[in-house]
C-alpha cells in the first residue's frame, strides 16, 4: 500500500520560508530506507545524503514553499494548509499512485479537500512511518540550502548559521539592523520593531493585482492559440507565472505588471538575473513533467501588462 508521507520544516523560525515535504518510497523499500529517520535526529551530513538518495530513487517527491511575507498575510496555521496543498499537487503531477496519507502531527491540513479522507495524522510519524521521515528530511535540506543562500544576500543576519531561527545572535542583528525581506513581519520581537499589523499587510498586498495581470494574459494566449497547462510553478528559487504550449512548442511566460508605463512598463524588470531565474524554473517544470512534455521545444517569453484595465501591450520570446 503506497503511502504519501507529510511534514513541514520552519514553522517557528523568525525568517526564511515554510516548507512542505512530500515522499512516495519505493514498494520495495530498499535498505536505504530502513535507515531513515526525523531528519531533526540525524547530522547535517547525512541529511544531505540521504537527501540526495530520495530525490534520485523516490517514485515521488514534492515541497510546498511559503514566503515570509504569505506567512504574514495568512498566519501561520493558513501558511501550513498552503504548504501542504503545493507539495501534493507537485507529487500529483507526477501521476504515482497512493492510497494513504500520512502527515506529522495532530492536525489535517488537507481538511476540506477531495484528499481529507486519505489522511491520518500521527505525532512522531516522522519517527515511526518513513515516507515522513523521507518527507522530512528532504524539506530540511532544501531549506536550509535556502537560507544557506540568504545569508550571501543579507549577511548580517548570520542566516547560514541559525537558518532563521531566533538565537540571541539573530534577535540582536535584528535589533541592530532592523528586518529584511526574509524576515516575518507577524512573528515577535519583529511584530513590535516594525508595528506589524496582519490588516494592513492584506491591504498592501500585490498577489491580488498579480493574479489579474496573469489572467489577461492567460486569456491573450488563448486567443492566440495557445493551450495552459500551469499557472504560478514554483521551485526553490523562483517560479514561472503561465506554462503553455503551441504546436511543437512549450512556453514559459514571465508576467510583468505596472500600473503605468512612466518608467518603462513592466519589461523593463526582465534583466539577465530575472533571465537566468525564469531559465532555472523552465527546466525544474520540464525534469518533472519529463513525459509530458519532453520532446517539445521550451522558449522563455515575457508579458507586459499595463493600466488599471490591466491590458496586455506586449508579449515576446526570449529565447
Amino acid at each position: 500500500m503506497a503511502i504519501l508521507g507529510i511534514d513541514e520544516v520552519g514553522r517557528g523560525p523568525l525568517a526564511g520560508p515554510l516548507v512542505v515535504g512530500a515522499v512516495i518510497l519505493p514498494d520495495d523499500k530498499p535498505e536505504w530506507v530502513t535507515d531513515l529517520k526525523d531528519s531533526k535526529k540525524i547530522s547535517a551530513k547525512k541529511r544531505e545524503k540521504y537527501a540526495e538518495i530520495i530525490l534520485r530513487e523516490a517514485p515521488a517527491t514534492g515541497l510546498g514553499w511559503v514566503s515570509p511575507r504569505e506567512i504574514d498575510e495568512l498566519g501561520i496555521s493558513e501558511a501550513l494548509r498552503l504548504a501542504t496543498r503545493r507539495a501534493v499537487k507537485s507529487v500529483r503531477a507526477l501521476h504515482v499512485s497512493f492510497l494513504q496519507i500520512v502527515i506529522d502531527g495532530k492536525v489535517n491540513f488537507l481538511s476540506l479537500t477531495t484528499l481529507a479522507k486519505y489522511v491520518t495524522t500521527m505525532v512522531k510519524a516522522d519517527a515511526l512511518v518513513k515516507e515522513v521521515s523521507a518527507a522530512s528530511i528532504i524539506a530540511k535540506v532544501a531549506r536550509d540550502k535556502y537560507m544557506i543562500e540568504a545569508g550571501k544576500r543579507f549577511p548580517a543576519y548570520g542566516f547560514e548559521k541559525h537558518v532563521g531561527y531566533g538565537t540571541a545572535a539573530h534577535i540582536a542583528a535584528i535589533r541592530e539592523n532592523g528586518p529584511c525581506e526574509e524576515h516575518r513581519r507577524s512573528f515577535e520581537p519583529i511584530k513590535s520593531v516594525v508595528g506589524f499589523s496582519r490588516n494592513e499587510a492584506k491591504k498592501k498586498n500585490t498577489t491580488f493585482v498579480g493574479a489579474l495581470g496573469e489572467d489577461a494574459v492567460a486569456k491573450y494566449l488563448k486567443n492566440e492559440g495557445h493551450t495552459i497547462v500551469a499557472r504560478n510553478f514554483k521551485t526553490y528559487f523562483y517560479e514561472i507565472d503561465i506554462v503553455s504550449l503551441k504546436d511543437d512548442k512549450i512556453y514559459f511566460t514571465e508576467v510583468k505588471y505596472r500600473k503605468n508605463d512612466m518608467r518603462g512598463g513592466g519589461m523593463m524588470a526582465i534583466d539577465n538575473v530575472k533571465f537566468q531565474k525564469m531559465k532555472y524554473a523552465a527546466e525544474c517544470f520540464l525534469k518533472y513533467h519529463e513525459r509530458e512534455f519532453g520532446d517539445l521545444n521550451p522558449i522563455l517569453a515575457a508579458a507586459d501588462v499595463t493600466g488599471e484595465d490591466f491590458v496586455v501591450k506586449d508579449w515576446v520570446e526570449i529565447v
